[in-house]
């Protein structure tokens, strides 16, 4: 069958700032600069984020290639630790500014929209060591401010603005799953940068609307309806107080302008309810966002919790109420070790239509991270990625069934248009439709992104029926 998209759909890719421009002449090093800096085994072959893709230096190319591979819109990030001179004052590095200036006019000059976000897991490391990082107020207000400062610097041309990307990946990474900086395990703490990191987002709207630019701004959720096991009345709960956490959290407050009241319930019978002021609720619920940008890789499959909720001296940690639950026999990207389950996104499109407004949305990242391509390549040089491709025909399958159902959706994004550094995997996992030699930074284009300009081109393309059960 055929599947048909708008004209006007947004084709495009996305990244970051760390990860394509690395550490490379910056004056402040982020969370995961100074974490490769202390432990450097903790990183896939201790690959760290210093040259990452050469972006840098190579944006001009790289940006080429982009356009080769038919993107029509990219979105990318403005590293707080490269613009900032002065992370106190909030004063400017002009070699910064001037970069990233020249790499908005490219976007441009290429016929790409840019979209950029502000924090994709780099806050400056400098401001955890001094106040607690996203702990502390002081770091929201600071937050705000190198926001307002992106928005008169680079507002002009931008239209489209995201306050953070996966929030809550910083809050489990750092304070309660052990994979990012600081690595702690701190359930309270986990809950009160939560709520910091929606204040930091609304206080940066804030000072966007005062500005009055002519454009967008909105959060960047990795969203994934919690399915429950089984329908046994247990799993169904853990899976209704994981949806809270997980997905209801960010989405509420960021569409709806309060968080749930069943999750406040939760935290105060707790004892761990994030500190909060009535003037830090009213900003948050007077500052929404315009759309909101969806990231979707994988499931969330959940059962009811090892242990009973009566249980003694259990410290609180926000995943105690659930565990993961694996199903058997499920479709697999074995080299990731994530489920491929399509039919999510058609789910997630539904939710935001039906209990969301029907905001405006787009799918703001989705990809299939394989290792080893070189397997793949054929005697032109080329990387064959046909399991890329049919994953993303897949996805935009089910999207395309939620859009002609009135989910206001915009785009599609890949993660990611150029094989980049990702964090603890280093280069384990390939993402791109570019491919990258790390040792020579040399680039070319996959299959995938032969395909990927033709569907831009179309906005359509032919998929077999046959392997669209949503199982």
């Amino acid at each position: 069958m055929r599947v048909q998209f708008p004209k006007n759909f947004w084709w495009g890719a996305a990244t970051s700032g760390p990860q394509t421009e690395g550490r490379f002449q910056k004056k402040h090093a982020n969370m995961f600069d100074y974490f490769y800096e202390i432990q450097p085994e903790r990183f896939y072959k201790h690959q760290g984020p210093d040259t990452a893709s050469n972006f840098y230096n190579d944006y001009k190319k790289d940006i080429r290639l982009m356009k080769e591979a038919g993107l029509k819109t990219v979105r990318t990030s403005i590293q707080w630790s490269r613009l900032i001179d002065d992370l106190e004052l909030n004063t400017l590095n002009e070699e910064a500014v001037t970069f990233y200036n020249a790499v908005i006019d490219e976007f441009i000059a290429q016929g790409i929209t840019p979209m950029m976000n502000l924090h994709h897991f780099d806050l400056p490391v400098e401001l955890y060591h001094r106040y607690g990082g996203w702990a502390s107020k002081t770091v929201v207000d600071l937050y705000a401010g190198f926001a307002e400062q992106a928005f008169r610097l680079f507002g002009d041309r931008v239209k489209t603005w995201f306050t953070h990307n996966e929030p809550l990946v910083v809050v489990e990474g750092g304070y309660y799953k052990q994979f990012h900086y600081p690595m702690k395990i701190e359930g309270k703490t986990a809950v009160q940068v939560a709520y910091n990191l929606q204040l930091a987002s609304s206080k940066a709207i804030e000072k966007y609307r005062a500005l009055k630019l002519d454009g967008q701004i909105g959060m960047i959720l990795n969203l994934t309806p919690p399915y429950p096991a089984t329908q046994e009345a247990e799993d169904v709960q853990a899976s209704e107080i994981a949806d809270l956490w997980l997905n209801r959290m960010y989405l509420d407050a960021s569409v709806k302008g309060s968080f749930p009241v069943k999750l406040i319930k939760l935290l105060e019978k707790e004892g761990v309810l994030w500190e909060n002021s009535e003037e830090e609720l009213e900003i948050i619920k007077a500052n929404r966002v315009d759309l909101l940008g969806i990231n979707f890789y994988h499931p969330n499959r959940v059962q009811r919790p090892r242990y009973s909720a009566n249980s003694l001296a259990v410290d609180f940690v926000p995943d105690k109420f659930w565990q993961p639950y694996e199903m058997p026999a499920c479709r697999m990207n074995v080299d990731k070790g994530w489920e491929i389950y399509p039919k999510a996104l058609y789910d997630i499109a539904k939710d935001i239509q039906e209990n969301y407004g029907n905001i405006d949305w787009f799918v703001s990242e989705n990809g299939m991270g394989v290792s080893n391509e070189e397997r793949y390549v054929n005697e032109q040089g080329v990387i064959e990625d046909d399991y890329r491709i049919q994953f993303i025909k897949e996805h935009l399958y089910w999207l395309n069934r939620a859009m002609e159902e009135g989910s206001n959706c915009l785009g599609y994004h890949l993660w990611t248009p150029i094989d980049c550094w990702s964090w603890l995997n280093a280069y384990r996992n390939r993402y791109g439709l570019i491919s990258t030699n790390i040792h020579t930074q040399e680039k070319k284009l996959k299959k995938s992104a032969y395909w990927f300009k033709e569907i831009s081109q179309t906005c359509s393309f032919e998929v077999d029926e046959t392997i669209l059960s949503g199982d």
